[in-house]
């Protein structure tokens, strides 16, 4: 008899309304993009909370702009108010080792708000100079019309209980007039990933009011491994996953425990799927009154490996694999070894292997994957009738396997 993986649901608001977010950070003096996932519903559109550090005290001048992506519409027929809004709100750090400014607001606002569904760009720039980009924010508005019956199951069609997970979809489609399913597209990512994003544009099965994607092997993905963890709360203390905390040249360092090549089976830990939370000890605000710290993560490794590169994976490398987060091989202590300057706060973090050619990472070189680890996947549904100019989102739900 075939096992499968027991799944609990997540249902977010009614309907399993759920937006999650993708940023970019086009400059090096910009630190700590967040934006706090909060469901974007069609009107009745709660606002994102959005902030970034400049490592600097000096006031800069910043304006955003917002963009519908998948759409032939004049920014007119989707946005009202301004097409263009400036970052008033700002706060210089205090009492830390590095200065920086802190700047947030918040989106849509009393200057601007959205009217139509689908998958917009938040543009930062500076100077009113929209060719001198700070960073990207990608982002979702919902309109609830589709009903999505999901679930992770660990038999798959390429292996039995063993590395992979497959996801199978089941959509009531009651509330649309739809001509032809081709006019549906489902999307998924695996912990608010892209390299691994899944798009489809035809069902498994066609019915009454029905779409079902199920037993398809475009929708088996990798199970992974739980993410590694660590707390930089301290200036002083060695927090969860970190060896020692130092003092040197006008910086604070945290030194991670070296991690290991993932031998043996499945072992469990808690984790947040690759998010992180800003928090410093003794401080009124974290905001302003974190450190930021160099990071050191080592993985001993006999030999380098010639057919990839290793990069250190997670939201606080924006989910991307750059020279940001690219490990570099040390020939005299033979391990891989990366410094990142990091915001006092708790962090999850895997080890991705990106094979030569590819763009698609994977787990399976550093820690393993495995059927029985607890991942989020997020289903987007998209209809776009003939002859429409525009992607509408019609459906979105978190759901948790193994969880």
């Amino acid at each position: 008899m075939k096992k499968s993986a027991i799944i609990v649901i997540f249902l977010l608001l009614v309907l399993g309304l759920s937006a999650q977010t993708h940023t970019r950070v086009f400059q090096e003096n910009i630190r700590t993009l967040r934006v706090a996932r909060e469901v974007l519903l069609l009107d009745d559109i709660n606002p994102l909370q959005i902030s970034f550090d400049e490592m600097s005290h000096e006031v800069h001048f910043y304006s955003y702009t917002v963009r519908m992506l998948n759409s032939d519409l004049l920014s007119g027929e989707y946005l009202t108010g301004f097409p263009t809004a400036e970052i008033n709100d700002y706060a210089h750090s205090m009492n830390t080792s590095r200065e920086y400014t802190h700047y947030w607001f918040e989106f849509p606002n009393a200057d601007m708000t959205l009217t139509k569904s689908g998958d917009y760009r938040l543009t930062i720039y500076e100077d009113n100079d929209p060719d001198n980009k700070v960073a990207e924010i990608d982002f979702k508005v919902v309109e609830p019309l589709v009903k999505i019956a999901a679930n992770v199951r660990s038999n798959t069609d390429i292996e039995f209980n063993g590395r992979y997970q497959q996801v199978d979809i089941d959509l009531n489609t009651t509330h649309l007039d739809i001509k032809d399913p081709s006019e549906i597209r489902v999307v998924v990512t695996q912990n608010n990933r892209l390299d691994n994003a899944v798009t489809l544009d035809k069902p498994k099965f066609i019915g009454r009011n029905n779409l079902q994607y199920k037993q398809m092997r475009e929708l088996i993905f990798e199970g992974g491994n739980e993410f590694h963890h660590f707390d930089a709360y301290s200036r002083f203390y060695a927090g969860t996953g970190i060896d020692r905390v130092y003092y040197e040249m006008g910086d604070y360092n945290v030194l991670l425990f070296a991690d290991e090549i993932a031998q043996g089976g499945y072992s469990h830990r808690f984790d947040e799927d690759g998010s992180y939370m800003i928090n410093a000890e003794h401080t009124h605000a974290d905001d302003t009154e974190a450190e930021y710290m160099w990071v050191h993560w080592m993985l001993p490794v006999d030999k380098p490996f010639f057919d990839g590169m290793i990069y250190v994976g997670g939201e606080l490398f924006h989910n991307e694999m750059s020279l940001r987060n690219r490990m570099q091989y040390d020939n005299e202590h033979r391990c891989y070894w990366l410094t990142a300057l990091v915001k006092q706060g708790a962090y999850d973090y895997q080890y991705w292997f990106v094979p030569k050619g590819q763009n698609k990472t994977t787990t399976q070189r550093v820690d393993g994957s495995f059927w029985e680890t607890e991942n989020e996947y997020a289903i987007y549904i998209y209809w776009r009738p003939f002859g429409a100019r525009y992607d509408r989102l019609v459906g979105t739900q978190l759901i948790r396997s193994n969880r």
